[in-house]
C-alpha cells in the first residue's frame, strides 16, 4: 500500500507518458529545424543565412525555434556535433572489416582525411568556415563537438598498444587526439601552394607521416 505522501500509480504513468510525449515532439521540431538549416546550407554553399530563413523554411515559428535554440550559432554547433557524429559512425563501420589493429588505423585516418579534405562538388561550410571560426571563439564546444572522434580514435590506439603495435612510451589517448587533429588540420588546410594543387596530399602520405609517430619499428 502506498503512503499517502506518494501519488498515485495512474497518475505518475499519465505524467511519465506526457513527458515522454512532449520529449519526442520537441525532438522532431528540432529535426525540422536542423533539416532546414543543412538545405539552405547545400543550396548555398556557405553558413550566411537568417534564423527567419530556418524559421520559414521549416514552417514551424520563431517562437519554437527560440525554444530549442539559443540562435544561430547553436544551431550551427548542433548541425556541426551532428556531422562529426555521423562521420565517427561511418569511419567506425570502415574499419570493422578489419583484423589488424594497425590495418584499422590506417583506415580510420585515411578516411578522416577524406571526410575532412574541401571538396569543390560537395562543399562543407560547417568545416571550412564554421569549424575553424569556432576553434578560436569557442574551443571548449569544439573539444565536446569532437568526442565521438576522438573517442574512436582512442579505442583504435588503445587496441593497437594491447597489441604491442606502438612505439614504447606512447599514450594512446594523447595520441589519439594529435593524430586526429593533425589529419583535419591537414585535410582542412585552405592555402595550397603550387606543388600542393599539382601534387595535393594524399590520404596515403597522411597514413605515412601519423605511423611514424606511433608505430613501433
Amino acid at each position: 500500500m502506498s503512503s499517502p505522501s506518494e501519488e498515485p500509480a495512474w497518475k505518475q504513468r499519465a505524467v511519465e507518458r506526457s513527458i515522454k510525449t512532449a520529449k519526442l515532439r520537441a525532438g522532431q521540431r528540432v529535426q525540422r529545424f536542423l533539416d532546414a538549416a543543412q538545405a539552405i546550407i547545400t543550396e548555398k554553399g556557405s553558413t550566411d543565412f537568417t534564423v527567419q530563413e530556418v524559421v520559414d523554411r521549416s514552417r514551424q515559428s520563431l517562437r519554437s525555434f527560440y525554444l530549442q535554440f539559443d540562435g544561430k550559432h547553436e544551431l550551427l554547433l548542433a548541425l556541426f556535433e551532428d556531422a562529426l557524429s555521423r562521420a565517427a559512425d561511418q569511419i567506425r563501420a570502415a574499419v570493422e572489416g578489419q583484423t589488424d589493429p594497425l590495418e584499422r588505423l590506417k583506415v580510420a585516418i585515411e578516411l578522416l582525411f577524406e571526410l575532412s579534405r574541401p571538396d569543390p562538388t560537395a562543399k562543407r561550410p560547417l568545416f571550412t568556415d564554421f569549424a575553424p571560426q569556432l576553434l578560436i571563439s569557442h574551443p571548449t564546444e569544439v573539444r565536446v563537438a569532437h568526442a565521438p572522434v576522438i573517442a574512436l580514435f582512442a579505442e583504435l590506439m588503445e587496441a593497437a598498444h594491447a597489441a604491442g603495435c606502438l612505439r614504447q612510451g606512447v599514450n594512446p589517448k594523447r595520441m589519439a587526439a594529435m593524430t586526429m587533429q593533425t589529419v583535419m588540420f591537414t585535410a582542412q588546410s585552405s592555402t595550397p601552394t603550387d606543388e600542393d594543387v599539382i601534387h595535393p596530399i594524399s590520404a596515403d602520405e597522411v597514413w605515412t607521416f601519423c605511423a611514424q609517430g606511433f608505430a613501433a619499428n
